[in-house]
C-alpha cells in the first residue's frame, strides 16, 4: 500500500532549516523536516500547512515542490513523500502533535544530528540545504 505524505523545507532569514524531533514511530527520536500523512481529500499545500502548524506552531506559505522520495514503512507500506519549500508567515516555534522538539539548524549542525534515513542526501540532491 502506498501512503501519500508531504513535508516542508522551511529556511529562515539566517539560512537555518527548521527541523522537528519525531516523538512517535516511524522515526521516533530522529530529526526530520515537519510533515506527515495527507488526510483524505486534502491537497498537498493544505497538508503542508496543517502538518507544520500541528508540529511546530508556525504558519507557512507553501512554495514549489523540492522533490519526492519513497520510503519503506511497517507492514509493507510505502510512504510517498513530496517535500515542498515553505516560508514562515507567522507564529512561534513550539513542538506539538507528534514532535518531541523543534529547532532551527545550520547546514553544519545537520551533519551532527541523528536524522531520518535519507534526509540529508535528499536535501543535498535537491540543492535546498541552507548555505
Amino acid at each position: 500500500m502506498r501512503v501519500n505524505c508531504v513535508g516542508a523545507i522551511v529556511v529562515d532569514d539566517a539560512g537555518r532549516i527548521l527541523l522537528i524531533k519525531r516523538g512517535h514511530p516511524p522515526g521516533m527520536g530522529l530529526w526530520s523536516i515537519p510533515g506527515g500523512r495527507l488526510e483524505p481529500g486534502e491537497s498537498d499545500a493544505a497538508g503542508v500547512r496543517r502538518e507544520v502548524l500541528e508540529e511546530t506552531g508556525l504558519h507557512v506559505e507553501v512554495g514549489r515542490l523540492a522533490g519526492s522520495v519513497d520510503r519503506p514503512g511497517p507492514g509493507g507500506v510505502t510512504y510517498v513523500i513530496r517535500d515542498y519549500l515553505a516560508t514562515v508567515a507567522g507564529g512561534v516555534p513550539t513542538a506539538g502533535d507528534d514532535a518531541a522538539d523543534v529547532r532551527w539548524c545550520t547546514a553544519d549542525e545537520l551533519a551532527r544530528l541523528p536524522l531520518s534515513a535519507g534526509l540529508l542526501d535528499a536535501l543535498t540532491d535537491w540543492g535546498v540545504l541552507p548555505a
